[in-house]
């Protein structure tokens, strides 16, 4: 093989050249497995808020019957069927200029235009045979990694609740930071959008035991639509809201950035009939210090907190003390 030769290819030259023929996104080596309509609309959303994909990779080849040379898709069979299908009106997706699910003859002639001219990076394999073809497909389709629970979600899933929980966790992440509640390998590992899916099922189910089975089967529920996206972004809102307004240090520096008290500290704030900024800030303080006391000189309240929040911390009999002790000083 020569080289690779990286360009961009507009959308509607995408959809020309299938007119034409000249496409050919199902070679013999292609895997034949077919995406969810989820997956699909996922792919659109992303290209609707003009954020990168995967390069496709484009081998020219010459079909001698008909005396024409064809692209012929390398890898990104998939993608490419889901562009075309979206240019077909097949299935709907979210745009971000109106958070709804739209197929693409109801956008605007101008959202319409951005979208057909929206540039898709594309390698062009260059004088490759079969044998390069093989070669490269098998290595842009390897594994090098083993996956967490999460990030085998977020592989699985592509659907509503996926994109409500990333959307969450990525518009906090300065905060994260800031707070000192995730790393960046947390980040990296999307340990922070798994907290961000737990605290929604505990917002949505009340206090409840962790359990990935849980998750799966929640992102699995909410795969074609999550109904209840606009009622818990009103109330993520007004809890990050509020957290942010209170004094930095409250947080950062005591126990509670601590991801499981601040996961804690979420849900007994959403339980509360009126916030008080004050009274909250003064609570954090005074359980940080009886936190940091010697265990003789704690209440059998403070001990079991401590014990709640150091030892087996993802279970309900744990999550359940500490709710009620910090709900307690918030009053």
């Amino acid at each position: 093989m020569e080289r690779v030769d990286y360009q961009q290819l507009l959308v509607q030259d995408l959809v020309n050249l299938d007119k034409t023929g000249e496409l050919d996104y199902s070679p013999w080596y292609q895997r034949r497995s077919v995406w969810t309509t989820s997956q699909k609309s996922y792919l659109i959303n992303t290209l609707h808020e003009q954020k990168p994909i995967p390069a496709l990779y484009v081998r020219y080849a010459l079909d001698l019957d008909r005396g024409k040379t064809v692209r012929e898709v390398v890898d990104g069979q998939q993608r490419t069927r889901a562009i075309l299908d979206y240019c077909q009106d097949k299935f709907p997706a979210r745009h971000p200029s109106t958070g709804k699910r739209q197929i693409l003859s109801q956008l605007s002639r101008k959202q319409r235009q951005v979208f057909l001219l929206t540039a898709l990076p594309v390698g062009y394999l260059l004088d490759a045979s079969d044998a390069d073809v093989i070669d490269i497909f098998g290595r842009i389709n390897s594994v090098s990694k083993s996956l967490n629970a999460q990030e085998k979600r977020n592989a699985q899933f592509s659907g509503e609740f996926k994109q409500f929980c990333l959307e969450q966790a990525a518009s906090r992440v300065e905060m994260w930071r800031t707070y000192h509640i995730f790393t960046a390998n947390d980040i990296a590992r999307m340990n922070e959008v798994q907290f961000m899916s737990e605290l929604t099922l505990n917002l949505l189910n009340g206090l409840s035991d962790f359990g990935q089975k849980k998750l799966n089967a929640l992102y699995l529920q909410f795969e074609e639509c999550f109904p209840h996206r606009a009622e818990m972004t009103r109330r993520m809102d007004l809890l990050f809201d509020f957290i942010i307004d209170l004094d930095p240090l409250v947080i950062r520096e005591t126990v509670f950035k601590q991801q499981p008290l601040f996961f804690s500290l979420m849900l007994a704030l959403d339980s509360q009939k009126k916030l008080d900024g004050r009274r909250s800030e003064d609570a954090l303080r005074e359980m940080d210090a009886r936190y940091r006391l010697e265990s003789d000189r704690q209440t059998v309240a403070d001990r079991e907190f401590v014990i709640a929040s150091t030892s087996t911390t993802q279970r309900i009999r744990q999550r359940k003390i500490r709710h009620d002790y910090i709900c307690g000083f918030l009053g």
